[in-house]
């Protein structure tokens, strides 16, 4: 006998539930809570790239001016060659763009300001043009908080490097796992620096050994992950991370289970967040995090902050804390 599609329908969709209700149930939901942050260092900004630089740069390896100040233009842009890098964007004075990790593209936001811009001073995009090698219709603008206008790249708020001071360096490349070069489609350019991104593509998700901790999850720039108590996971995956607090303690984005090793495939799966901000990634149902004030891979500064974020097990289980 044929089954209607009616009917099959609702097999299906009761099916779909069984399976997130099977994979994300606990004994008791947790408790509810607002919407909170621990406190935390500000954005990486600070970490000082080694000494890349960009091959066959015209006129050689000349000293630029200083890029800090808010008023240098960026002119006419360009595609240079960076050695185990690859291909950056430019400005009319040589200096490498790059771009942040936790920034968005759609809609474009800058979220660096105050100390950070210091370090990574946002590109004008007043007088920025085109040039060989550039797609006119990828380059745009966005207005940061202090009202002036910043050059994106394919949507990506674009920034120079103050440690930058001759054409060609990209001594940005891979700072705290979250800046690097701007490539000319406007993606992360691929290769080595500072944040140790070698030319070694590692798992989206895997784990490590900590001396102190034993086995913890990391990203794909070897961040540590983290999950906040606050959180849900049954009957289905809520943050309770939202606003100020994603800055300090952003969100994992998705990545698939063919992409991660040692991870725990049961309960793996992502969910799209309340506030606006996408799909996110959980580890046993549990919604998974880095942290703004781990500088460097290997760093586990958010451990036990506030006394609600905690490492992550590779099958999701926090590292030093209850589940209650």
């Amino acid at each position: 006998m044929k089954t209607s599609w009616r009917s099959a329908s609702l097999v299906a969709s009761a099916a779909a539930v069984l399976a997130l209700t099977t994979a994300c149930g606990q004994d008791s939901p947790p408790a509810a809570s607002q919407n909170v942050g621990a406190s935390a260092a500000p954005g990486d900004y600070g970490s000082i790239g080694a000494g890349n630089s960009v091959g066959g740069t015209a006129g050689g390896q000349q000293a630029a001016p200083s890029p800090s100040s808010p008023s240098s233009p960026a002119g006419k842009l360009s595609v240079a060659t960076a050695e185990e890098v690859g291909k950056v964007v430019t400005d009319s004075l040589g200096l490498t763009l790059y771009r942040f990790d936790q920034d968005t593209e759609q809609p474009p936001k800058s979220n660096c300001d105050g100390d950070c811009a210091k370090t990574w001073p946002p590109v004008p995009a007043d007088d920025a043009e085109a040039g060989e090698g550039i797609d006119k219709s990828l380059l745009g603008s966005v207005t940061r908080a202090d009202g002036t206008k910043q050059l994106t790249v394919a949507g990506w708020p674009a920034y120079r490097y103050a440690k930058d001071v001759n054409a060609g360096d990209v001594k940005g490349q891979g700072v705290g796992g979250k800046w690097y070069a701007l490539a000319p489609d406007g993606k992360k350019a691929q290769g080595g620096g500072a944040g140790g991104a070698g030319a070694e593509a590692q798992p989206g998700l895997s784990t490590r050994n900590d001396p102190k901790l034993g086995e913890i999850v990391v990203d794909k720039n070897g961040m540590t992950v983290y999950r906040f108590k606050k959180d849900q996971a049954w009957p289905k995956p809520v943050s309770n991370c939202s606003g100020a607090c994603l800055e300090k303690w952003p969100l994992v984005e998705p990545v698939d289970y063919a992409d991660t090793k040692g991870i725990q495939e049961k309960g793996y799966m992502v969910f799209d967040r309340t506030d606006g901000k996408g799909k996110q990634q959980t580890i046993n149902c549990s919604p998974i995090y880095t942290f703004a004030g781990d500088k460097a891979p290997g760093d586990t500064n958010g451990q036990g902050v506030g006394g609600t974020w905690y490492a992550v097990r590779p099958d999701g289980k926090l590292v030093g804390a209850s589940e209650k």
